[in-house]
């Protein structure tokens, strides 16, 4: 399967929007870049910090709601703070048992289990305490339901591992849809950069 414009958002189609702690969007049949991490990935002081961070960008920027803010605005500051979460989790915190060599079966053992069926599988990296996907749910599959099922099967199986019960992952993920060919080099790119930090990663042109 190659990268054409179908798989990118459609700016002239209609986005169904989820927000929890951040915004979701869908679109069917689009391709996503998705991120999870586990539960004990960021101590408390780095999520206090990030927060502060936030709190200070939100007060530079007219010190309203942020769905308040312009779209442009909105999207700037989730790029942004993705990113900062990002540098945080590369550090390394938490348990990191993603560095398990067995850990790392089940990981790219689910990851591939409906390639071609429900999905279509990108590139990947599992790093120490995260993970990072690029995937195009099939027609009429929310990645959501993707999402859950990836979480769920690895969840069980790694604790049964190391014989440990308790939430493996956090529940919510960051996922964005690719705007564009130029948007899916970068983050193609971004994953592929984790094999040089010593991470495990498969490389799949979607």
């Amino acid at each position: 399967m190659s990268a054409n414009d179908d798989l990118f958002l459609n700016k002239r189609e209609r986005v169904v929007v989820r927000e929890r702690r951040g915004p979701h969007w869908r679109q069917d049949g689009r391709l996503y870049f998705v991120t999870w991490r586990q539960a004990d990935s960021l101590p408390r002081e780095v999520r206090d910090q990030i927060q502060a961070e936030r709190e200070q960008w939100l007060l530079r920027h007219g010190n309203l709601p942020l769905n308040e803010l312009p779209k442009g605005t909105q999207e700037a500051y989730w790029r942004l703070f993705n990113r900062k979460t990002q540098e945080r989790l590369d550090a390394g915190y938490g348990s990191c048992v993603l560095r398990n060599a067995e850990v790392l079966k089940v990981m790219t053992k689910a990851l591939h289990h409906f390639h071609g069926t429900r999905y279509d599988l990108g590139s990947f990296a599992i790093a120490a305490n995260h993970v990072h996907v690029i995937v195009a749910p099939k027609p009429g599959i929310d990645l959501s339901e993707v999402q859950h099922s990836w979480k769920s099967f690895t969840a069980n199986k790694i604790n049964e591992l190391f014989d440990r019960t308790g939430p493996l992952w956090r529940s919510e993920s960051y996922d964005r849809i690719v705007r564009d060919a130029r948007e899916l080099s970068r983050i193609t790119a971004y994953i592929l950069r984790h094999a040089e930090q010593g991470h495990y990663v498969e490389h799949h042109v979607i």
